[in-house]
């Protein structure tokens, strides 16, 4: 996973690690201590890593499942800093340009191992002096990502460790190919990396399959209902659904566009943002229809869960302020379809309406959706909960509908 060894920098490296006791140096401790904190940070923000399980004091080869980019990153977040992890990298990939080998050097303490031909005396030249001096060295055996499933294992990793005399460490990872799959896009997924015990002895073959008892205890434990709600909000189902909501919503339904948010970027957040948009845009384009039906035609639509209270409000607003009374609607608890009724009536020019409804109206949904989403994305090691947290959301918002209704009548 890694490139030829560069001769000036790394030579230097090599003759300062050989002639080091059982402990990293501690300018590696604090590098590696900032890596950590700064991979936690990261992974906190697209969806938590869970760690479970630790390893041995001293140097030891860990070695690990690889399916994605996003492996080293969850490992160097989950290895505690004063083991001072260093990662095999694959030289003809990460060290092919300055920019990958910058990366790979700051921010993934990698070293450069070629896939073929001298691999193995590129582990043992470099690693070998890190194991005696306290590392820990991280190895993938696979040698490459796959694509589903735990490829055979190379023999290196193990040879490694047997011939600089410390254990190897099996290390599941789940969770990274779904944050970062092979040739995909970053999207929140919670990871989760299992520590095994460390093996005295063992070949390719034991390492691989206890690897692989690993993954098997990374089963995520998840909610049958939020799974069946990511599904329609990724779907084109869940935009429409968003979408006619919210639209008929600024008419008359009365139930607010964010209750339909509030469920679906929760669940899915990697839909938030186009939900969120498909929300803004719809609202704002039914109140253009409100707006249209009240000042030209005779007909009046339900409006239930309004007061004859608002629309006095509303009414009193507009015909001091224009459609710039719109910008009252998000704080005052008066729904935008009574604003939009009472602007038809009150024959507000649509071009100024919709402008001042995107700002007002729009720019409301648009913040409330972002922050859900970013909710979504912070919660997903508590998927389980999911009914819970709908549960949660019908009561407030009933309490919430109820008070303002009060407060309105």
């Amino acid at each position: 996973m890694t490139k030829n060894a560069a001769t000036g920098p790394l030579t230097t490296r090599r003759s300062e690690v050989a002639g080091r006791s059982a402990r990293p140096a501690v300018r590696l401790l604090l590098a590696a201590w900032l890596r950590r904190r700064f991979w936690r940070t990261f992974l906190f923000l697209t969806g938590g890593i869970s760690v479970y399980g630790k390893l041995p004091r001293g140097g030891c080869v860990v070695v690990a499942n690889h399916s994605s980019h996003a492996d080293t990153p969850a490992l160097l977040a989950a290895l505690h800093a004063a083991h001072a992890p260093q990662v095999a990298a694959a030289a003809d990939y990460w060290y092919r340009s300055g920019l990958r080998r910058l990366v790979s050097s700051v921010l993934a303490a990698a070293f450069p191992v070629r896939r073929h031909g001298s691999g193995y005396t590129d582990l043992q030249d470099i690693a070998g002096p890190l194991l005696r001096a306290g590392h820990v060295v991280v190895v993938f055996p696979e040698g490459t990502r796959s694509d589903g499933g735990v490829r055979r294992f190379h023999r290196g990793a193990v040879e490694l460790a047997a011939s600089n005399g410390v254990p190897v460490v099996p290390v599941a990872l789940s969770g990274t190919s779904e944050l970062l799959p092979k040739g995909g896009r970053l999207r929140p997924q919670a990871v989760q990396v299992r520590v095994g015990r460390p093996l005295a002895v063992a070949d390719a073959d034991t390492a691989r399959k206890e690897v692989i008892a690993l993954l098997a205890e990374c089963q995520p434990r998840d909610s049958r209902v939020r799974r069946r709600a990511a599904a329609l909000a990724v779907s084109g189902w869940g935009l429409g659904l968003v979408a006619a909501w919210s639209f008929t919503e600024a008419l008359s339904w009365p139930l607010l566009p964010e209750i339909a948010l509030a469920v679906l970027c929760v669940a899915a957040p990697r839909a938030g943002v186009r939900l969120t948009a498909g929300a803004a845009v719809a609202s704002v384009a039914g109140g253009l229809v409100a707006l249209a039906l009240y000042s030209g035609t005779h007909i009046r639509l339900p409006q239930p869960l309004t007061t004859p209270r608002m629309h006095t409000v509303a009414r009193h607003e507009i015909r001091q302020e224009g459609a710039a009374a719109v910008r009252h609607q998000p704080a005052s608890g008066i729904p935008y379809k009574v604003y939009a009724a009472e602007a038809g009536r009150a024959g507000v020019p649509a071009g100024d309406w919709v402008l001042r409804s995107a700002l007002a109206r729009g720019q409301r949904i648009v913040t409330l959706g972002l922050g859900l989403t970013l909710v979504g994305v912070l919660t997903q090691r508590w998927r389980r909960f999911f009914p819970q947290y709908l549960i949660v959301l019908v009561a407030t918002f009933t309490a919430l509908f109820a008070l303002v209704i009060h407060m309105w009548s």
